[in-house]
């Protein structure tokens, strides 16, 4: 009986989570379009509310009409005119003094996290924690600040350590790069890897980089 359950389980988990995780994302996106078309319905006249009430009614134009409008905007940002008058919001934002310090943050984050040329998740590596007998995998997301590098004096990289099993929670470090190991895993199999707490291995056939001499910190 345990055999079968488990076995259950492991056939029912993954498609319950991805079932799951796919309505959160669907769920929000209608969400912000029904706060929208609330607003609208508000300042409309009665007629013109009911019918618009209606149309709100039907089952996933939410998620098209807010798809859609993304992809509008993402086709005018790219162009000279789209360009520019980003520019002129971001000038306009950045005036507001609590907005502009979230918003630029943001922002800074956003480019960097989904821009191709960007250093977020570069690589995977293997460093030391929490003591110098045990080794993580972490992602490397960049480097340090120019000010950050001044003062500590050696050659230092940033890091990302996620949490298991949830790997949106984790920690930022700042690890010299002499006590780093890269990995030839992608940075895909890496995190399936953490996931699944050790369970699944890496796809590649090269797996872990075997261990190099020690090195204490």
């Amino acid at each position: 009986m345990k055999k079968y359950f488990i076995a259950g389980i492991l056939v029912w988990a993954p498609l319950s989570i991805t079932v799951w995780v796919i309505a959160w994302g669907l769920g929000l996106l209608d969400g912000v379009f029904g706060s929208v078309m609330h607003a609208i319905i508000v300042v409309l006249p009665r007629d013109a509310a009911l019918d618009v009430q209606h149309f709100r009614d039907l089952p996933g134009v939410g998620i098209l009409i807010v798809i859609a409008v993304i992809m509008l905007t993402g086709f005018l940002a790219i162009s000279f005119a789209g360009q520019w008058w980003l520019k002129i919001w971001d000038k306009f934002v950045n005036r507001i003094p609590i907005v502009r310090s979230i918003y630029s943050s943001v922002q800074q984050v956003s480019s960097t996290l989904f821009s191709g040329s960007g250093q977020a998740f570069s690589k995977a590596l293997l460093i030391r924690y929490p003591h110098a007998d045990s080794w993580v995998i972490a992602f490397q997301t960049g480097v340090p600040a120019r000010e950050v590098t001044a003062k500590l004096g050696e050659d230092y990289v940033n890091v990302f350590l996620p949490t298991t099993p949830n790997p949106t929670s984790g920690f930022f470090m700042i690890v010299p790069r002499a006590q780093t190991i890269e990995l030839e895993m992608s940075v895909e199999e890496a995190l399936k890897h953490i996931v699944s707490m050790g369970s699944v291995p890496p796809n590649s056939s090269s797996g872990l980089t075997p261990p190099q001499s020690p090195r204490h910190f």
